[in-house]
């Protein structure tokens, strides 16, 4: 395919030379960076929304770097630009030699633009402004002279709503140009000294490629999610960002006079119709002594009245104040108008004192203590920024107090419910649900309304059937007499199951309406469909597919739309004989950028431990049983530590869907909890059959292919009888060697399997004798079958609970 761009290893070439990383090729053109990997090994070919971008990239990077023998550049990291309105400001010599030009903007922060002309630094065409000048946006051209002298530079913070521009302007690029690095300098730069290394992965998420112009061009900013606050060997501030500049005093009202700089913190939005978050500040313990506060959170009200007098008064210094509650997190800010400086907001993790204050403080930086943990188990301000930023920048948002919630965070970031639009003749903003967006309320419907709503308890008050999709719960058949002669049972585990199902599920979105008689469309209408299944034959050695408990029914009951579809086409089951439904009018793939973010996310962790796609079987297992064996190694631990909380904020945003929230009384929670556009049970249930399903469907296809079945189920966790203590045996595989689609295979994909134990088939048996589930046995021994006590495997066997989805 003619692409008119450069062949693959052209492009890697041209990229390396100008010391320029994937991840930063990939902010200036708003896409993942696997996308940028992908195209520079041939494995994708860019799309035509993105193709001329990219193409006009890599032509200026030809222009500049013509010979291929020419070396590359030092790397360095890339410089956020940020933008200040309305008055025009020269360029910025960052700390490392970088040139940041920020460019002029109108009174409503649009850019200024004009003509094309000669840009100041490298001669090429631009039609922005600095100063009135001509100048390259975000800095990407090799300046040909030493700047002008500089001035400061005044942050301010991206508008919470896009606001368009005052006048027509010219239309812009599609996306910015990336910030190109500077020749390096045979010396540090003072600014620099004692600084410590930036991370690789210091920007956050770009959001997706919008339509071109001055909104959407000021939006594209960048910023650091986080930075880390420590003091120098000797004496004052060193940054783990060293392109943020670091305070001059080391009292905390220069502190605060610091904050409200307008620093270039914050979590960029991830939608163009979203929005971003704020940046943080993460205090070191040496950095809370040079402040002069407690290594420790005053644990009484007067002394914490008293810290938070202290704060509220070195901060009102500058126009600024602090959240109402001072705890292990807080917020600094400046309203708008208030003397000292613009508008600013940022967000302070005192990480010494994470776990400390009271059930409330300790409950909004619960998931910040994982982050913050260091490998020798003690927390660490500079491990916490890291792992912040690596965090931001695979998910695109921050994560919120519980992984549950930072699903719905993470949902509403990059699906929006809301857009802001602007009346033309009043001048008044409003709000309005964006189409496919979830409404608030109450929609439940009878049959799925979660065990705590009154609608549920009515009904099984009545005696009446209320819907019971849900995983599978200890299964288990017996032995047939070819089993019973194996010597070992293997577990395996589905990696990441549900985001094997949620990126093209369609969901319901509105309400359920209730049809008698319903006409069945092939499975296309969400819903719960009233089925009789006590008739319909199927695989006697597998689960039942439409049971949780995986036994055959015993009478009718309700169904979400995936059960219904599978019976019908796989087992013959007439849907002609419903008699009842609740049915969507509108459905949608809800859940499609949400599935993305957190695939892209987990894989990209788990690659960094040595997982990826396309291993062999035998490669897998063996990269496998050295997961956790971390070391020292600080890559591995954080991607060990984030791939972790990857699969607990998609396990959690599932089970969000039907939250009982037992702490909130009946009332409080029927107005808070039901009535939110987050809890919708039906969603659930929809997920959790498609993931059964799924699972079943590649059971079905493993026993017809290779005649093994499981002898038990537990979740996502399968027990086979086998010869060897090793799943090898198990895998069906074509002439050639490679696994058979959509049956059991080894890897982290989402929906392939991971060996979890292997377990003696005498043991199991014993188990069986004494009616336990034999998947309890699964945390009692290692991948080679050697014994191991509960909780202290040596990271190959399953570490999961026996209620919850799988580890991977």
């Amino acid at each position: 395919m003619n692409t008119g761009l450069p062949l693959p290893a052209e492009r890697k070439r041209l990229r390396l030379a100008a010391g320029l990383t994937p991840a930063q090729i990939a902010a200036a053109l708003r896409i993942n960076s696997t996308l940028v990997v992908a195209w520079e090994d041939g494995s994708a070919v860019p799309g035509p929304d993105i193709a001329p971008a990219y193409a006009r990239l890599l032509d200026g990077l030809a222009e500049r770097l013509p010979a291929p023998e020419q070396p590359a550049a030092t790397p360095s990291p890339a410089v956020p630009q940020a933008f200040t309105a309305p008055v025009p400001v020269p360029a910025q010599e960052a700390a490392d030699g970088l040139v940041v030009p920020l460019l002029d903007q109108n009174a409503d922060g649009s850019l200024v633009m004009g003509e094309a002309a000669p840009c100041v630094q490298c001669g090429q065409p631009s039609v922005y402004r600095a100063q009135g000048r001509p100048m390259h946006l975000g800095g990407f051209c090799r300046p040909a002279a030493a700047p002008e002298a500089a001035v400061p530079v005044t942050h301010q913070t991206a508008p919470a709503a896009p606001q368009p521009p005052a006048t027509p302007a010219p239309a812009a690029p599609v996306v910015p140009e990336p910030v190109r690095p500077a020749p390096t300098a045979p010396t540090a730069s003072p600014a620099s000294a004692g600084s410590r290394p930036a991370t690789s992965r210091t920007a956050a998420r770009p959001a997706a490629a919008r339509p071109a112009g001055p909104a959407a061009t000021a939006a594209a900013a960048r910023w650091w999610p986080a930075v880390a606050l420590d003091v120098a060997d000797g004496g004052g501030w060193v940054l783990d960002v060293p392109q943020i500049p670091a305070s001059a005093g080391i009292k905390l009202g220069d502190w605060f006079a610091w904050l409200g700089t307008g620093l270039p913190l914050r979590v960029e939005r991830a939608h163009p119709a979203g929005r971003g978050g704020d940046g943080m500040v993460c205090l070191t313990a040496a950095a809370l002594k040079q402040l002069g506060l407690p290594a420790a959170l005053p644990a009484t009200e007067k002394a914490l009245a008293s810290l938070q007098a202290k704060l509220g008064k070195a901060a009102a210094t500058v126009g600024m104040e602090v959240s109402e509650h001072v705890g292990p997190t807080f917020h600094a800010f400046r309203r708008a108008g208030s003397a000292g400086g613009p508008k600013t907001s940022v967000r302070v993790v005192v990480v010494p004192w994470l776990g400390q204050g009271d059930a409330r403080q300790q409950a909004t930086s619960a998931l910040a203590a994982p982050l913050a943990t260091a490998p020798d188990g003690t927390t660490d301000a500079l491990t916490f920024a890291r792992r912040f930023r690596t965090f931001t920048t695979d998910l695109g948002v921050a994560p919120g107090a519980t992984t549950a919630s930072t699903a719905m965070l993470l949902l509403d970031a990059v699906r929006p419910r809301v857009e802001w639009v602007k009346d033309q003749a009043t001048g008044e903003w409003s709000s309005h649900l964006r189409e496919g967006a979830l409404p608030s309320g109450d929609l439940c419907v009878p049959p799925a309304a979660g065990a705590r709503h009154p609608l549920t308890r009515e009904l099984l008050a009545k005696g009446e059937a209320v819907c019971e999709e849900e995983d599978y719960k200890w299964w288990a058949r017996e032995l047939t007499t070819e089993e019973a002669g194996r010597q070992w049972a293997v577990a395996v585990d589905v990696c990441a199951s549900y985001l094997s199902v949620t990126d093209s599920l369609r969901l319901p979105v509105g309400p359920l309406t209730y049809v008698e008689n319903p006409a069945w469309d092939g499975g296309k209408t969400a819903g719960l469909w009233w089925c009789d299944f006590t008739t319909t034959a199927v695989d006697e050695l597998l689960p039942h597919p439409a049971t949780f408990h995986g036994r055959p029914p015993t009478g009718p009951g309700w169904y979400a739309t995936p059960t219904v579809a599978y019976m019908a086409t796989t087992y013959g089951f007439d849907p002609a004989t419903i008699t009842q439904a609740y049915l969507a009018a509108h459905t949608v793939p809800l859940l499609k950028e949400w599935t993305g973010h957190l695939r892209a996310g987990y894989k990209r962790a788990y690659a960094d431990l040595g997982l990826t796609d396309g291993q062999s079987p035998e490669e897998f297992l063996a990269a496998h049983a050295v997961l956790k064996d971390t070391g020292t190694d600080p890559a591995r631990n954080d991607a060990l530590v984030l791939a972790s909380l990857y699969k607990n904020i998609y396990k959690g945003g599932i089970g969000k869907w039907a939250d009982s929230a037992r702490h909130l009384d009946d009332q409080t929670w029927l107005e808070k909890v039901a009535a939110a556009w987050s809890y919708r049970p039906e969603l659930r249930f929809h997920i959790i059959a498609a993931v059964r399903i799924a699972a079943h469907r590649r059971l079905r296809k493993t026993l017809q292919l290779t005649g093994r079945a499981p002898f038990a189920v537990n979740v996502d966790s399968y027990l086979y009888a086998a010869d060897q203590p090793s799943p090898l045996e198990l895998l069906p595989v074509r002439d050639d060697g490679t696994p058979v689609p959509g049956a059991l295979r080894l890897g982290i994909a989402p929906g392939s399997h991971k060996h979890e134990a292997s377990i003696p088939l005498e043991a199991v048996v014993e188990a069986m004798e004494r009616r336990e589930h034999p998947s309890k046995l699964v945390h009692h021994y290692a991948t080679n079958g050697t014994p191991v006590g509960p909780g202290q495997n040596d990271g190959t066997a399953g570490t999961d609970t026996d209620d919850e989805e799988g580890g991977n």
